[in-house]
Parts: C-alpha cells; sequence; structure tokens
C-alpha cells in the first residue's frame, strides 16, 4: 500500500514519543501488503474498525488512534488523523 504520508505520523510521535514504535510497526506492515479489501486488513489488524468511510486502528494497545481514509482499488491510505484515546474519544474528528 502506498501512505500518504509519514509526516503526519513523525509529527504525532515528536509529542508523544512512546508511540513512535508502534507507528513505526503499522507503517510497515501496511507499507508491505497490498490489502485489496477491508476484509483482508481486519486479518491483519484485528481492532481495525469501520467508522463511515474512514478505518480507525488501535495504536500502542489501544493507547492512540490512528483514522485513516484507505482506497482498496487503488492501493491507497491517506492518514487523516493520529489521537491520544481521549482526542479520539472527545469525536471532533468524525466527518
Amino acid at each position: 500500500m502506498h501512505i500518504i504520508s509519514r509526516k503526519v505520523l513523525r509529527k504525532f510521535w515528536e509529542e508523544h514519543p512512546d508511540s513512535r514504535a508502534p507507528l513505526s510497526r503499522w507503517f510497515k506492515v501496511m507499507e508491505q501488503n497490498d490489502f485489496g479489501s477491508f476484509s483482508e486488513l481486519r486479518s491483519i489488524f484485528l481492532s481495525a474498525d469501520k467508522v463511515g468511510d474512514l478505518i480507525v486502528f488501535n495504536i500502542g494497545g489501544n493507547k492512540y488512534r490512528l483514522i485513516a481514509s484507505i482506497h482498496f482499488n487503488r492501493g491507497k491510505v491517506y492518514i487523516r488523523d493520529v489521537l491520544t484515546h481521549h482526542e479520539y474519544d472527545k469525536g471532533a474528528w468524525k466527518p
């Protein structure tokens, strides 16, 4: 999958250094796979959830949430946001 953009991840882990390792693992797994559907993605990321047109990943033992728009037909992943669990619960990210 082609991920747009890693810059969002770097910016987040600069503020939350303990998120660097789990976000890097997520990036590597996404980059090394070509998921054709949500069900294929879910076979690797068991806690991934669809919320409208977005997919939410639990990162770092559910401490962080990564929100992405994934276009399976084009092999593209657009990182919309990375949030702490607390920020995610506020719901301001929802479309």
